[in-house]
């Protein structure tokens, strides 16, 4: 309930409309620089094809910064795959904690309501101590497949 407070507050305050414009001037100004960074990174790529035409010819100019830029898009691509892995799983691991997290959260905002009523602190401990069998029993099975393989 506070978050939505001060969420409505920030709205009726004006700072919200501020932050707004902030980061709309921001994303102009950054969108300019990007423009003019790579129209000098174009005209400095267009030196190099006209430098290298008048010392090996236009033609061979022409094929190698085509194949300089395939192999460049190739090496790109391939470190992207590469990198792939490694992005899901802390995507995984990020939406493990966060679901953790929310578990807990709602534990403990449920956690007063199940003490104050009927069942008090039975209602409680009935589906902690099937959690704990639970886990107890899946962490045997582990082992015993574990124990298994290590036979083979």
């Amino acid at each position: 309930m506070g978050m939505l407070a001060s969420l409505i507050s920030g709205l009726a305050s004006g700072e919200t409309v501020a932050a707004m414009r902030r980061a709309r001037t921001a994303a102009i100004v950054y969108g300019l620089a990007i423009s003019a960074a790579l129209c000098g990174l174009g005209f400095l790529v267009a030196a190099a094809y006209i430098w290298t035409a008048t010392r090996y010819g236009s033609l061979a100019a022409a094929l190698g910064f085509g194949a300089g830029f395939l192999v460049l898009a190739g090496l790109i691509l391939l470190i992207y795959q590469i990198s792939a892995g490694a992005r899901a799983r802390r995507r995984a691991q990020r939406r493990n904690a966060d679901m953790k997290a929310i578990g807990i959260a709602a534990a403990l905002a449920v956690l007063p309501a199940l003490l104050k009523g009927k069942g008090g602190l039975g209602v409680i401990l009935g589906p902690a101590v099937a959690l704990a069998a639970y886990a107890i029993y899946r962490e045997n099975v582990k082992s015993d497949d574990s124990d298994e393989d290590e036979r083979k």
